[in-house]
């Protein structure tokens, strides 16, 4: 037995990153399914035609771009500085920190000072607070965005989770407050409720989630308190530029995936009933968010252990199998979720179903967005990151494009489909210059085996009509096995997968 995993990775090095990955993994996988809980919330309480989802949808669109802008690529920044051998990365995160504080903090001063002008433009003239707060929101989030990244730094994966779920576990109690106990309580004491308005209940998401965010703030005191503030005007301009073309990346990134829910109102023939197919998309496409949790979880374990083997050496054969293992993992999710579709779709009022066609479609371009980070690091590791912001560029302006031409006519569809096209383009030219550039030995063709299986499996899975709710369930639960039973005869033996190898004969 060599000192080499399966994997290609020393057996350290392949336990750390798995147990960080299980840590990430559990944390992302339990976050969102207690938001899942939000899911049937929002749409049984929010009817489809009244397209209180669809305000949501489109304003959250907007909170994950304005996010992107306010971190400007600092994260992947610090990890990469924090990282280098020349550099104090103490005085690396100090600078980041108060870099990101003050531009968030003057961002949302000049925001609340013209926010009547802010809403107009963007269509909120009735309710300017939903921005006011959620831009007081995003702005608390960029900040902890850099401090979360070092949680990630500093190995700490435990306090890493346990403030995500928190946030997570009191946005629930909040909505719930506000959208079920509230409703409930005010006909029994209206006095004490004169305040709330059932006809807008997104406004009440709103609330919820301010307050959950400024309590999440809270628990990074200690990091606060015990840091020592040094803000290196040099190393910032070195750091600053170093991100920059991925601030550019993670904008057209977020516009890619965003864009869509921003544009649509605006450019759907009937402006109300935008509203309402916004918010059949957006509710239908979350059950696609299983594609998201791996990516997620993938990503905070990942990154700062790609950096860090890249410091020891090189590590192609190691980035080339987790490249496959990645796809092993997000095609299994893909067919569960198509497989099992008639249970999980419960998960919203039945009146959104309509929407449920686009579900594979958008996890599809999920599973891309997942390669597309994975196929990165080329550029990442040889200070290249220009060539990130050019592929997303030019993908960004494919899907932006391609949504202004197909909502109008295929409504949600067309967003769906805008997104494999655009995420298609962009994955194909990152292999392709970054075989040329910065070669790294992905095995293609076991690769194109495990695609090409679970495509042969989902159409078995979805065109073979067994009218039998159970002999259906049966029938693809099969399938799902014979995937798995793949896997474990070519990549993944019993043996070496923790906690049941132990059940297995050495």
């Amino acid at each position: 037995m060599t000192n080499q995993s399966k994997l290609g990775v020393p057996k350290n090095d392949g336990k750390k990153l798995v147990k960080d990955i299980m840590i990430y993994g559990v944390s992302s996988i339990v976050g969102r399914f207690l938001n899942y809980l939000l899911v049937p919330l929002y749409s049984y309480k929010m009817p489809v035609e009244s397209g209180s989802y669809g305000v949501v949808s489109n304003m959250y669109a907007l909170i994950a771009l304005l996010l992107v802008i306010l971190t400007y690529g600092m994260e992947t920044g610090f990890f990469y500085y924090a990282n280098k051998q020349k550099e104090n990365p103490k005085k690396v995160f100090s600078t980041i920190l108060i870099a990101v504080g003050v531009t968030s903090l003057v961002f949302v001063l000049l925001c609340l000072l013209n926010l009547d002008s802010i809403a107009h433009l963007l269509e909120y003239d009735a309710h300017p607070e939903y921005l006011g707060m959620m831009m007081v929101v995003v702005a608390m989030d960029a900040f902890m965005s850099i401090l979360f990244a070092y949680l990630r730094y500093k190995n700490r994966p435990i306090k890493f989770a346990g403030i995500k779920l928190f946030f997570i576990g009191c946005n629930i109690i909040l909505n719930l407050f506000f959208l079920v106990w509230v409703p409930y309580l005010q006909p029994l004491a209206p006095d004490l409720f004169t305040w709330y308005d059932p006809q807008y209940l997104e406004r009440y998401v709103f609330v919820a989630n301010l307050i959950a965010t400024s309590m999440q703030l809270l628990f990074f005191i200690p990091e606060l308190k015990g840091m020592e503030y040094i803000f290196d005007k040099a190393l910032f301009k070195r750091i600053f530029k170093y991100s920059f073309p991925v601030l550019i990346l993670g904008v057209a990134g977020v516009l890619s995936q965003t864009f869509d829910k921003i544009i649509f109102p605006l450019v759907y023939p009937d402006a109300d009933k935008g509203y309402v197919e916004l918010g059949i998309y957006g509710a239908t496409s979350k059950i696609a968010m299983i594609m998201g949790m791996c990516t997620q979880a993938f990503r905070y374990a990942y990154e700062p252990f790609v950096f860090s083997k890249n410091k020891e050496g090189d590590g192609r054969q190691t980035y080339a199998e987790v490249m496959k293992f990645f796809l092993i993992f997000t095609l299994l999710g893909f067919l569960g979720v198509v497989f099992y579709m008639d249970i999980i779709r419960y998960i919203i009022q039945p009146g959104y179903w309509e929407g449920l066609r686009v579900v594979p479609i958008v996890m599809v371009t999920e599973i891309l967005i997942g390669v597309f980070f994975n196929l990165a690091y080329w550029y990442k590791l040889i200070e290249q990151t220009k060539w990130g912001a050019y592929f997303s560029i030019i993908g960004c302006v494919i899907i932006i494009v391609l949504n202004l031409l197909w909502i109008p006519k295929y409504s949600y569809m067309g967003c769906a489909w805008a997104g494999v096209v655009g995420y298609g383009v962009m994955t194909l030219l990152s292999y392709i210059v970054g075989q040329k550039k910065n070669p790294i030995p992905y095995n293609l063709k076991e690769i194109g085996i495990y695609i090409g299986l679970a495509f042969v499996l989902y159409l078995l899975g979805t065109q073979i009509e067994i009218e039998n709710f159970y002999l259906r369930m049966l029938y693809r639960t099969i399938l799902i096995l014979l995937y798995v039973t793949y896997v474990v005869k070519k990549d993944l033996p019993l043996a070496r997968i923790p906690i049941i190898n132990r059940f297995i004969k050495k």
